[in-house]
């Protein structure tokens, strides 16, 4: 027989003179599982005796032809108040910091200043706790930075020699097509259409300027 329900900050327990049922996660693994994600409960496994009440269920997921309230094969729980739960962590916490801190004789200021920080570091997970560990991240952010600044050098380098290659054999088919070494259209067939387009002349600009950057 259930006890209570297992949605976050759902407080209603199990009466039978209260018109609200539970029901079961469903054995299917995919539909278990969709549940659960639902239910956006962390590390959360709900076992044999894991009940959700009707109040997490829309009126079109249950069964009214019997007597007793089923949900029907597709049911899913959507129905939460998430807001209300997590207000209620944030206000569990902050009283457990306030009794922590009741407990440690402290000046007026220095209280004051204790609980500031703390709160600061309560609604703000992301700071950092003391100047060390900022200046870790750093250094280990400014070492990402010039590992990928490394990468991308190599690949500025990799795009440039690959260019090259590309404006040689472009001059090369252009000057065998001009010399009738190759038939006419061969280079359609050969290069890329964005350098197809280009005359020999403007090839031969290009294979000059390539070489002039590389020198330089």
């Amino acid at each position: 027989m259930p006890t209570n329900c297992a949605a976050a900050g759902c407080a209603t327990t199990y009466n039978k003179h209260i018109n609200i049922s539970f029901h079961r996660f469903p054995l299917d693994p995919k539909r278990r599982k969709e549940w659960v994600r639902l239910v956006r409960r962390k590390n959360f496994v709900p076992g044999k005796h894991t009940f959700l009440c009707s109040k997490h269920f829309e009126a079109s997921c249950f069964d009214l032809t019997g007597q007793t309230r089923r949900l029907k094969m597709d049911a899913v729980p959507t129905i939460f108040d998430f807001c209300t739960h997590i207000k209620s962590m944030k206000l569990k916490s902050r009283n457990l910091l306030k009794k922590n801190n009741s407990c440690t004789p402290t000046g007026p200021s220095n209280l004051k200043s204790s609980i500031s920080s703390q709160q600061v570091l309560l609604e703000h997970s992301y700071a950092f706790r003391n100047p060390m560990e900022a200046k870790k991240r750093i250094i280990k952010l400014e070492k990402e930075i010039a590992s990928l600044r490394r990468k991308m050098k190599t690949c500025l380098q990799k795009e440039r020699r690959a260019t090259r290659r590309w404006i040689k054999a472009a001059c090369l088919v252009k000057n065998l097509e001009t010399n009738n070494v190759l038939r006419k259209g061969t280079s359609e067939y050969i290069l890329p259409a964005a350098l197809n387009s280009l005359a020999l002349e403007d090839f031969k600009i290009l294979e000059q300027d390539q070489q002039g950057k590389t020198l330089s």
